[in-house]
């Protein structure tokens, strides 16, 4: 099986679609965020906050920035090393958002381009910590976090070792760990499906721009899907369902 790796990125981002578009926006979206005096170099995004182009959230130790870029990217950076982003780049002009709502969007306009996908829970704010996470809490609840995607892996993306989609009402994770098997968990450690692509540490998997899925190992294949389909996604749905949807067609799904 030859497979060409498309649209990999320097940082993986965080969760788009769940079932269809590729960012959810729950309210609607202000015309530029408003700022804070002090949130370009605080560490916490608060609701209704949002960081202009240019703008910058900063850790309490000064070790991590979480930067809006001119070119519309939102990028965590340590130094000058990129950990994360949006993936949202070649859109200059865009700005990100802490919604009321819980969600944290990337819009250009009034055009969502990246969103976490943490609606409906409202008091939700963002925090750069310490130790190099980027997380969305709820009180001391996390709902979203740098290293995870929220329903979906959308278009593009990958996952590498430790990182991981969570279903939304976050009974199921499909988690692509450290020894190169993609398993889908239930609770703390019940496997309920896999790639069976164990003993090569290091592999990762991605959502390509062409509708596969697959999981490599540098740049050989060791597991697709064996799909075809432009834009399409992988979702983790809140019955334990594993599927690829080409809008809201299903190619694939774990059950077959």
């Amino acid at each position: 099986m030859r497979n060409k790796i498309v649209a990999t990125v320097a940082a993986a981002g965080v969760g788009a679609a769940l079932l269809a578009s590729p960012a959810v926006a729950a309210e609607q979206p202000p015309v530029a965020p408003s700022v804070a005096g002090a949130a370009k170099v605080a560490s916490v995004l608060k609701p209704g906050q949002g960081l202009k182009p240019g703008h910058y959230l900063r850790s309490h130790n000064r070790k991590y920035v979480l930067a809006m870029q001119t070119d519309g990217n939102l990028v965590l950076y340590k130094g000058k090393t990129p950990l994360w982003a949006s993936n949202t780049g070649r859109h200059k002009g865009a700005f990100a958002l802490m919604q009321t709502d819980g969600n944290l969007v990337v819009y250009k306009g009034r055009t969502p381009l990246w969103a976490s996908n943490t609606g409906g829970q409202r008091g939700a704010f963002l925090a750069v910590q310490d130790d190099s996470n980027l997380v969305i809490y709820k009180g001391r609840t996390a709902l979203w976090s740098r290293y995870m995607y929220v329903g979906a892996l959308p278009s593009g993306m990958l996952l590498k070792g430790g990182q991981y989609v969570r279903s939304p009402n976050s009974k199921y994770r499909l988690v692509m760990q450290t020894d190169g098997n993609l398993v889908l968990y239930t609770g703390k450690s019940t496997a309920l499906w896999s790639t069976v692509t164990g003993r090569h540490p290091g592999a990762f998997v991605i959502m390509q721009t062409d509708g596969n899925l697959v999981v490599y190992k540098g740049r050989t294949a060791l597991w697709s899907s064996r799909t075809q389909g432009k834009g399409a996604f992988l979702a983790v749905q809140n019955d334990g369902n594993v599927v690829i949807y080409k809008g809201h067609k299903a190619l694939w799904s774990r059950h077959g």
